[in-house]
């Protein structure tokens, strides 16, 4: 897509190009990095029991993709314990993205 000159297909490389050149100013761009990143909300039990039946992979091969043990997914999916930190952050990516993102 094309607005005028500025091809919006830029890479962010790009973007941070147009802070340098005076285009952007910091807030801008401020906004726009945070704009890209994944939302990362609290998921519960049957949350993840959903993105993992949706990606269509066992709890040990859900497991693998999120560097966890299998342990942890079963936990997870009863409720006795909560993901945080990067596991969270990945499962806000699968959920989504879906798994291919994270592979």
């Amino acid at each position: 897509m094309r607005i005028g000159w500025l091809d919006l297909s830029t890479s962010l490389v790009g973007y941070a190009g147009l802070h340098r050149i005076g285009l952007m100013n910091k807030a801008t761009m401020r906004e726009f990095d945070a704009s890209c990143l994944t939302a990362v909300e609290p998921l519960s039990a049957k949350d993840i029991i959903a993105i993992r039946k949706r990606a269509g992979v066992s709890q040990g091969v859900f497991a693998d993709y999120l560097n966890v043990k299998p342990k942890l997914i079963s936990e997870w999916e009863r409720g006795e314990k909560r993901p945080s930190g990067p596991s969270l952050k990945l499962l806000s990516i699968v959920k989504s993205k879906g798994l291919d993102a994270i592979a």
